[in-house]
């Protein structure tokens, strides 16, 4: 499978509306340049003008929740998100924390074959959210996350050690690792440490040229 580059565009304003849509144009072009595979992550506002504007890329949500129809305000339902061209999603992020039962619900509800990427402050809670078999588990330590420092440069160990404890207890969930990343050295090492990719954030919606970014990130793939 090919490495993955998963930019998280959270609520950042160069990140949102029209600036998302020419984000996600761009990483779309990076996209089709590289063996990598490049992932957008918008905000449900966001979905569908992305997805008309870069059809090829993957598109996925930042938060969902396991819910039906009916009498849930402010709730993202699954099937919408679906309809508007996600294609799959992150739970669990450090910045909208869930109990792990509201993963486990999601996972029971979301249709075979739609990816979930499950976060995880530490191997710990990585060991725990690999036994509700998500499609990947991104391990992302707060404190280094929007920081200057890569997590692959901070804490190497938290990264090789996640990986081996994720494949030690389910062998198919696909482990990612993010916190800092920015650059092409950071994704490397990310591989090198047992990952199969990397999320980011900031490295990318921030930057002043994000297309050389992109362009950067899969340099070493």
């Amino acid at each position: 499978m090919s490495a993955l580059i998963v930019v998280n565009f959270k609520t950042y304003e160069s990140a949102q509306g029209e600036s998302a849509v020419s984000l996600a144009k761009a990483m779309a072009e990076v996209d089709a340049s590289t063996d990598a595979t490049l992932v957008a992550v918008v905000s449900a506002f966001d979905l569908s003008s992305v997805c008309a504007a870069a059809p090829k890329l993957k598109v996925w949500c930042q938060h969902l929740d396991p819910i039906g129809w009916g009498s849930n305000t402010g709730w993202l339902h699954p099937e919408t998100a679906i309809s508007r061209g996600a294609s799959g999603t992150i739970i669990n992020h450090a910045e909208h924390k869930v109990e792990h039962s509201h993963v486990e619900k999601l996972i029971d509800q979301l249709p075979e074959g739609f990816p979930i990427c499950a976060c995880a402050a530490d191997v710990e809670e990585a060991h725990s959210l690999a036994a509700l078999s998500p499609t990947f588990i991104a391990v992302e330590p707060p404190e280094l996350i929007g920081g200057d420092i890569s997590v692959t440069t901070a804490d190497p160990e938290i990264v090789s050690g996640t990986a081996a404890a994720v494949k030690a207890s389910n062998p198919d969930v696909r482990v990612l690792c993010g916190a800092g990343v920015k650059n092409g050295e950071d994704v490397a090492m990310a591989l090198e440490l047992g990952t199969e990719g990397v999320l980011l954030a900031s490295g990318v919606t921030k930057a002043q040229n994000p297309l050389a970014v992109l362009r950067d990130l899969v340099s070493k793939i």
